[in-house]
């Protein structure tokens, strides 16, 4: 006979919850930050760097791609971290800053283009960040 903990409940109950949430919000950070660059490209903002074209399909390509990455963060601090909230916040903050560094320092590329891209790293961020904190402890439980 098998008996589950209430621990091993929590456990599995936290790993699911944590992964529909970032399902759920890396598809809407994707989604999003797609309509951002289409608005912008719609608005006349020119999505090329170094005279190759972005495709808006792109954004959503890579915003996936990331936050996967940030899922895979977000279960690593949720084992390892004493505050795995804390933790995830000030990391993906922090990465989110260093985010902009290509795009401030690519030098094929017009102002209104890095700012495009620096306002969809910020919409990706502002969607996924939350989202999956709040799924993590505060502190060990």
């Amino acid at each position: 006979m098998t008996t589950i903990t209430s621990s091993a409940v929590r456990t599995t109950t936290a790993s699911s919850s944590i992964w529909r949430r970032a399902v759920i919000a890396g598809l809407s950070a994707s989604a999003a930050t797609s309509v951002v660059a289409a608005v912008a490209h719609a608005a006349g903002v020119s999505l090329n760097i170094n005279g190759e074209p972005i495709p808006v399909s792109g954004f959503a390509t890579l915003t996936l791609l990331f936050t996967t990455v940030g899922f895979g963060l977000a279960v690593a601090v949720r084992r390892w971290a004493g505050n795995p909230r804390r933790t995830f916040i000030r990391t993906t903050v922090a990465l989110t800053a260093l985010s902009f560094l290509p795009d401030l320092l690519v030098s094929g590329a017009a102002a209104e283009t890095r700012v495009t891209l620096m306002v969809t790293h910020l919409v990706a961020a502002a969607m996924f960040i939350p989202a999956i904190a709040s799924r993590l402890p505060e502190g060990r439980s």
